[in-house]
């Protein structure tokens, strides 16, 4: 199939389907999430965004504006999935649905990597409003008290850095030690 690039700049195959805006934004930022995982907001380049994404470096700026603010709108993507998350678990989900989040590694790094660009300060504003929502989600689905939920936060935390590592892998007691069920973890931390 032969490739050309429309009036927006967008790259797409012949024959292919236009996408509208919102289905092209989703589509830049699983890109980017697939990137900035590999990356980072310093290592990536905006043009491997847009290769990934079928699309010119400069439709992409129009779509975002800057590489920050594609990052930033990739952290506020990986804390919706998250929030989806913890609602699952807190509607009954427990510890399968955080499982599966644990298997979505390009969003885990994303996250690390969001913490690791802190320096820049707006994008240490979206990390903190991002993981702000988050801890207040987990307190108004639980009711924990606050020590409890540090603790959940630690544990996640902990959970997400070992499936980022892929400490699975490995056949060390360490590894092995790091491994934490988070059904149990779910089953103990749940509100009377």
């Amino acid at each position: 199939m032969m490739a050309t690039a429309g009036r927006s700049g967008a790259v797409r195959s012949r024959g292919a389907s236009r996408l509208t805006a919102g289905e092209r934004r989703a589509s830049v930022l699983r890109a980017a999430m697939a990137e900035f995982a590999k990356g980072g907001y310093a290592g990536t380049s905006t043009e491997a965004i847009a290769v990934r994404a079928e699309i010119s470096q400069p439709y992409l700026f129009r779509l975002f504006g800057t590489k920050r603010e594609l990052f930033i709108a990739t952290m506020e993507l990986m804390h919706a999935r998250i929030e989806a998350t913890f609602r699952t678990a807190g509607g009954g989900g427990g510890g399968g649905a955080y499982k599966e989040l644990l298997s979505e590694r390009d969003l885990l790094l994303v996250q690390l990597h969001a913490f690791a660009a802190s320096e820049d300060e707006e994008i240490r504003r979206a990390a903190r409003d991002g993981f702000r929502r988050l801890w207040t989600i987990v307190g108004e689905l639980t009711g924990l008290p606050e020590d409890d939920v540090r603790a959940f936060f630690a544990q996640g935390m902990l959970l997400n850095v070992v499936a980022a590592i892929d400490a699975a892998a490995l056949d060390e007691s360490w590894a092995r030690a790091c491994q934490a069920d988070p059904d149990r973890f779910f089953a103990h931390h749940r509100a009377p």
